[in-house]
């Protein structure tokens, strides 16, 4: 059976119990929220590695994307990357590869990661048409399902699939005043080949047979947001309101069949569309776990939109969200190095931290009270042990060595916690 199924039966998994201790969390909450679809478990039955649970009352995620490119194609750099990444927090790591052997490269990273796995099949789908028949257009169901069948053969636990990519929506789309029209590169592919062959996206058309073949490894679906807003003047618009409720009816489809899914969200959205988003997403996928892409709350910062994402996600985790995926200072630019990789990890937890004290998540608040004494007692081996980047501390206090071994070079002979300290020992 899979985790919905034992679920439903009220039966908890050994998934569940493991979960469960890790997150100090009730197992029988947990179960119940599988049930209902409002958690999942991010594992393959087929891998050998430790479950990943998103959902309701548990600790905020954060998912790290690497993956060649078609111009950049090199394999032992992206594990490189999945390595730092797993350092720097990363609860799960995509591979969006795009160039090379793509089947080759997916072995190579899942076995250097050993960490959930999600992935994209639609890429190496076109990939592989683009190669042997130099267009997409001619592309058949059964390559794209055979693609989907082989990342659920090798072990990876969730798959971005673009269902809501649909007439309608395309309909919908074509009339709209979009500034950015289709940013999501999988969405962009299907809705093309929709059009080359006037067909409607095989995915939506054949979700059943997508069903069957994800519940055979209880794998996970993320139900891809391919109409997500690119630009901030985009948010909230109807083609990614009519795509969402077109995603809440599939996630219902798929816990009816067994089948574990989560809902991908926007985008590019402003501050004051981030309440409203969460709570439309809850309320039209009847509170499926919400995994962000952000969200970027300005356009304006090509270079440091892993902070306008940190904005974003902080707000979005406080309010409810489950899931973030990282966006690195590389978005919009280039293919992320390897300190773009671990620059936009760090912001990712920073914000989904952020949001877990909001919530009351088991242990946030009391992360940061351990932190708060280890400043005031000056104790900076504790402070090390306790940052979110225990590197950053290290490397200040060997770069700019105090005076004062409890203090440190912004403050040096006054720093504020040690004068008083100081005088109240010398009152005392």
């Amino acid at each position: 059976m899979t985790e919905i199924e034992l679920a439903k039966n009220g039966i908890i998994s050994d998934n569940v119990k493991k979960i469960a201790v890790r997150e100090g969390v009730d197992p029988e909450l947990i179960s119940q929220d599988i049930a209902k679809g409002h958690t999942v478990i991010l594992k393959n039955n087929t891998h050998n590695v430790e479950p990943v649970a998103v959902g309701k009352s548990l600790a905020t995620k954060v998912n790290a994307n690497i993956g060649t490119s078609s111009d950049i194609s090199d394999i032992d750099l992206e594990i490189k990357k999945a390595i730092v990444a797993i350092k720097a927090g990363a609860d799960t790591i995509m591979d969006l590869s795009t160039g090379g052997d793509l089947d080759l490269a997916r072995r190579k990273i899942m076995k250097a990661a050993n960490v959930v796995i999600g992935t994209v099949p639609i890429y190496q789908a076109a990939s592989e048409i683009a190669e042997s028949e130099g267009t997409i257009d001619l592309m058949s169901e059964d390559l794209l399902f055979d693609v989907i069948e082989r990342h659920l053969e090798s072990g990876v636990d969730y798959l971005t699939i673009h269902c809501g990519v649909t007439w309608h929506t395309i309909d919908t789309e074509r009339t709209s005043e979009r500034i950015q029209g289709v940013v999501s590169k999988g969405g962009s592919l299907l809705a093309k080949w929709m059009i080359a062959n006037k067909r409607e996206n095989p995915l939506y058309e054949n979700f059943d047979r997508l069903l069957e073949l994800t519940k055979r490894y209880d794998a996970t679906l993320s139900l891809g947001d391919a109409f997500r807003p690119g630009a901030i003047d985009d948010a909230s618009d109807r083609c990614q309101i009519e795509e969402l409720i077109t995603l809440g009816r599939l996630h219902n489809r798929a816990l009816d069949y067994g089948v574990q899914s989560m809902i991908e969200g926007p985008g590019h959205i402003p501050i004051d569309h981030i309440l409203p988003n969460l709570k439309m997403e809850k309320s039209l996928c009847d509170g499926a776990p919400f995994y962000v892409l952000g969200p970027l709350v300005t356009d304006i910062a090509p270079g440091y939109d892993h902070i306008t994402a940190a904005i974003g996600g902080a707000l979005i985790a406080a309010y409810g969200a489950d899931f973030l995926c990282y966006v690195t200072p590389a978005e919009h630019l280039n293919l992320p190095e390897i300190s773009d990789v671990k620059m936009g990890v760090i912001a990712s937890k920073i914000a989904a931290h952020a949001g877990d004290i909001v919530k009351g998540i088991n242990g946030a608040k009391e992360w940061d009270k351990k932190m708060s004494i280890a400043r005031k007692s000056s104790d900076w081996n504790m402070m090390q042990k306790l940052a979110i980047d225990p590197d950053a501390v290290a490397y200040a206090r060997e770069k700019y060595p105090p005076s004062d071994p409890k203090s440190c070079t912004m403050c040096g002979k006054f720093c504020a916690a040690k004068i008083l300290d100081e005088k109240l020992m010398i009152e005392s």
